[in-house]
This record gives C-alpha cells, structure tokens and sequence, in this order.
C-alpha cells in the first residue's frame, strides 16, 4: 500500500502533513508519496528522522488556499497539489489519499478524474461518530458534501453508510436511520419524507427516522442526511464536547476538592477525550467515488493527519469501493425507477 499526502493543503500546510508522514513511516512503516512544493517539503524531512525508502516526494508547483473557489481551482490550477495526488490514484500509482486542504477542491477534482461509481449521482463524506457504547461508533453522512439533495441521493448515501460500516466496523446488518426532527413517519421536508419510502423498499435494515438526541444512543449504525444538516450536527457535536470539557476544567481549577478528585477521575476523563476527539479518526472519506480519498479537517495536527493515512491504508486493503459498488448493484432498480423522487 502507497498513500498519496496532500502537502500543501490545511492550514498549517508542509509542516503538518510531513510530520504525520514521518509518524506513519515510524509507526506502522507506511510507504507514503509527499505531494507538494519539492523544496519546502524536502527542508522539512530533513528535520526529521525516519527509513527514507518509505517517503518519496512529488513536485506539484501550485497549490489551492482554504478558501479559493474549487470550480476555478479544478480548472485554472492543474498542477496542484490535490491534483498531482488524485492523478496519481487515478494512474494507479497509489492506493489512496489523503488531504487536510479546501474540501471543496478536494471533492471537485476527485470527482472530476477519478469519477463516481456506476449508479451513484453524488459523493459524500462520511465520519465515525462516537456513541455511549464504547465499542459502537454509528457513521454519519453527508458532513458537507452535498447541501441539496434529492431522495434518491439520501437513499444513495444510506447503501454508502452501509458498505463502510460492514467493511470498516464489521457489521453483518447496520441499523440505518434517517436524521429527523421526530421520530414518527411523515415527519420532515418532503424530501426526506420521500427518502423513507425509498428506504423502506430497499434490503437495508432500515429502522425509521432518528432524532439527533438519540444518536449517540448505540440505537443505529447510520444515520443519514443532507450535506447542510450533517455539518451542522457534526460541528454542533465538536463544539459540546469543548464546551463540556471546557465547564470541567473551570470547575476544577475554582476548587481543591474538585482538583483532588480529578486525580482519581483522570482515567475516565482521558478516555472520554479519545472517544469523542475527532483527530482520534482522522479522516472521513469520501464515499462514491472510484477511489479512496481521506478528508481531514483544515486545522488537522500532525496526529491527526497521520491517524487519517491508517484510516486511508485500511480503506484501501479492506477493498470499501467494492462493497459500495455490490450495495448499489443489489439495489439497482430501486435507484433507476425513482420511485417517490418528485424533485427529479
């Protein structure tokens, strides 16, 4: 396994992504290909220690900023980084890879040269999502990919959902929901209105409509939603988890009691923190196109960027886009009848 690292891309480009190429070469003797300005990334290697037949570098002269357009990016800069790497798994010249850059771009141009999967009319960007089972993460999606969507792209999203969560967790038959502002049959848009009933034909083991209360109940594996809705659950989610561990660290640093017994707390603190911190995954990828390609968020540390090329390696090994192709393919008369689709 090769994997391709956006160099250029995130905001702390160069430094972020060669120390988590470093880490992954230490670590797990990952063979990784550095894409990016060649004399910037080679000054940054040599900071570091690592077996130098693992990392290569790739010269791209161009790279796209955090907040560029992705259409002009696609079009206007060629030999960007993002690019250069995506060619590459196209050429079959590694087996995934892995950006912290414009997720924009990063969808545009994967989409562009590698192209999406028979069937499947839009990619999404997935993630794992801790829940109160410690053993049981649930897959959320889309997180940002797509804002509108019609039914058939909620129903495309959900088979996705399914194909990841039986490769990367293991489940022989992911409970899928439908993220809801209630639980009951006919609650919502009509969109999501009609992606229940296209689920509901479908051989997934669908259970319904999930409010976002109850996700981190280890009630479903998936849950499925628009681009729009998704990130915000995502970042609301982050954003409690800071908030949270914020209050504790006021209350423990205003009291002696409170700090005593945090020592003995200090365990399950700890492990709170690694379920619910994001850099612990790294990456969501991005599900339905013809290749594997990790997201990370723009201000991914090099801890994180380097959990995001495992994430990737066993993306790759584990054959995900095989499983989604097999999904859809079960379910093909399903997308081609459009059955309830009345925004198609």
């Amino acid at each position: 396994m090769v994997i391709a690292v956006d160099a250029m891309g995130g905001d702390i480009p160069v430094h972020a992504p060669v120390e988590a190429a470093v880490r992954a070469a230490n670590d797990f003797e990952q063979e990784i290909i550095l894409v990016g300005n060649r004399d910037q990334v080679v000054t940054e290697l040599d900071k570091h220690t690592f077996p130098k037949k693992l990392i290569e570098v790739v010269h791209s002269s161009e790279t796209v900023g955090m907040d560029e357009s992705p259409a002009l990016s696609l079009r206007q800069k060629k030999d960007s980084s993002i690019r250069v790497a995506v060619n590459l798994l196209q050429e079959e010249k590694v087996d995934a890879v892995v950006s912290a850059g414009n997720t924009g771009a990063s969808m545009a141009t994967a989409k562009f040269v590698l192209k999406l999967i028979s069937d499947i009319e839009r990619p999404a960007i997935g993630t794992l999502m801790p829940s109160v089972n410690r053993n049981h993460p649930f897959v959320l999606l889309d997180i940002g990919a797509n804002i509108d969507c019609k039914p058939s792209y909620l129903f495309q999203f959900a088979l996705m959902g399914d194909a990841y969560a039986r490769t990367m967790l293991k489940l022989e038959n992911p409970r899928v929901a439908l993220l809801n502002n209630g639980e009951e049959e006919g609650k919502g848009n009509q969109i999501v209105q009609d992606a229940f009933k296209l689920l509901e034909r479908s051989t997934l083991n669908f259970l319904g409509n999930i409010e976002g209360k109850a996700m981190f109940q280890d009630q479903v594996d998936i849950v499925v939603c628009d681009g729009f809705v998704g990130n915000i659950a995502l970042k609301v989610a982050e954003g409690t988890f800071d908030f949270v561990r914020s209050v504790l660290k006021q209350e423990i640093q205003n009291s002696w009691l409170a700090q005593i017994g945090s020592l003995a707390m200090r365990a399950p603190f700890q492990s709170l923190k690694d379920r619910a911190d994001y850099s612990e995954v790294g990456g969501a990828p991005l599900l339905g196109i013809n290749g594997v390609v990790i997201i990370c968020h723009g201000n991914s540390k090099p801890h994180t960027i380097r959990n995001a090329i495992l994430h990737a390696r066993q993306c790759a090994e584990l054959n995900l886009n095989d499983t989604i192709s097999r999904e859809v393919s079960e379910n093909l008369s399903l997308l081609k009848e459009g059955v309830t689709d009345s925004t198609s």
